[in-house]
């Protein structure tokens, strides 16, 4: 059902005429959105806390193998500015600290549920033409 949603969306976007114009602010924020999320870090750290809702700091930390401590903070700080998690402390001590989605953090998960999608599409195709570049790689420029 997922796929066939997908499939028609893309349809109808393929019917559109791209814009005369493109509009260089709109440009810029797609340009830098896109370097900020598309990162492997972010888009772990959205399907753990999709996956499981609300989680402390260390909890996110198990989730996500190989992250330090360093780039999760990072991470999490980058994702809150942008406003794709919400951070809540709460005062007793230790500080205890949630972060959750928020609603703009759940649509851009929904959104790369799109990627998720195509690959699982198109998965043959792309592993056949690997092969073929390997069996047949390209010549050096001369």
């Amino acid at each position: 059902m997922k796929r066939h949603l997908a499939d028609e969306i893309i349809e109808e976007k393929r019917k559109l005429p791209p814009p005369e114009e493109t509009d260089p602010v709109i440009e810029a924020l797609v340009r830098d959105i896109i370097a900020k999320v598309a990162d492997k870090w972010t888009m772990l750290i959205l399907e753990v806390l999709e996956e499981n809702g609300t989680l402390r700091f260390t909890q996110i930390g198990h989730h996500v193998s190989g992250i330090s401590q360093k780039m999760l903070t990072k991470t999490l700080r980058q994702m809150e500015c942008d406003g794709l998690v919400k951070r809540v402390i709460h005062p007793v001590i230790p500080p205890h600290v949630d972060y959750s989605l928020t609603a703009l953090g759940k649509s851009l998960g929904s959104a790369f549920c799109g990627v998720w999608i195509w690959a699982e599409t198109h998965h043959a195709d792309i592993e056949k033409a690997r092969k073929l570049f390997n069996e047949h790689p390209p010549r050096p420029a001369v």
